[in-house]
């Protein structure tokens, strides 16, 4: 049964840009359209907050990137990206885009996580059970968690058309 989703229901939405930017280029060699997601996740209700969680690198090459989610009206939280001895790299944010949903769920009617993680199950039971909200995710259903699609109260599959995707990657809708 599809979501209901009328203009007067207040949505929050939340962006898990590490798992989009690897599912789209591993699986369709090209860039996540963004203001693409936002309009699809908003969908005609009102919007009371965006927050995409990224990582930063020391060499700073995704800057301009930082800039595009900025001029689409997307709040950041950033963290430096962790490098061990040895060479291993972590850039990780489920605990705190989680601790975002749960404080936010008092101002909201609907969540939708951006995201195919399904680390987020219990986040999404949570937020269905215990706050009465309305989940909704959108991921790419190839590298998306089957029990996060199960959990939800809405799926999104961004890798149906085009439509959610650049494959020109001087375009700057990143």
């Amino acid at each position: 049964m599809p979501a209901i989703k009328h203009k007067e229901q207040r949505v929050g939405i939340l962006i898990d840009v590490q798992n989009l930017y690897h599912s789209a280029k591993q699986i369709y060699h090209g860039r996540v359209n963004f203001k693409e997601v936002l309009k699809s996740a908003t969908a005609g209700r009102k919007l009371i907050r965006v927050i995409a969680y990224v990582i930063k690198t020391e060499s700073g090459e995704e800057k301009s990137f930082f800039e595009v989610l900025a001029k689409l009206g997307i709040e950041m939280r950033v963290k430096d990206l962790q490098i061990f001895p040895g060479g291993m790299k972590k850039g990780d944010w489920d605990v705190g885009l989680a601790i975002d949903a749960v404080r936010l769920a008092e101002s909201l009617d609907a969540v939708v996580l951006v995201t195919g993680d399904g680390d987020f199950v219990p986040l999404v039971e949570y937020l269905k059970f215990n706050k009465g909200l309305q989940v909704e995710v959108m991921a790419f259903g190839r590298s998306a968690s089957a029990k996060l699609k199960e959990a939800t109260d809405n799926f999104t599959d961004l890798g149906d058309g085009q439509r959610y995707m650049l494959t020109n990657k001087s375009n700057s809708n990143e």
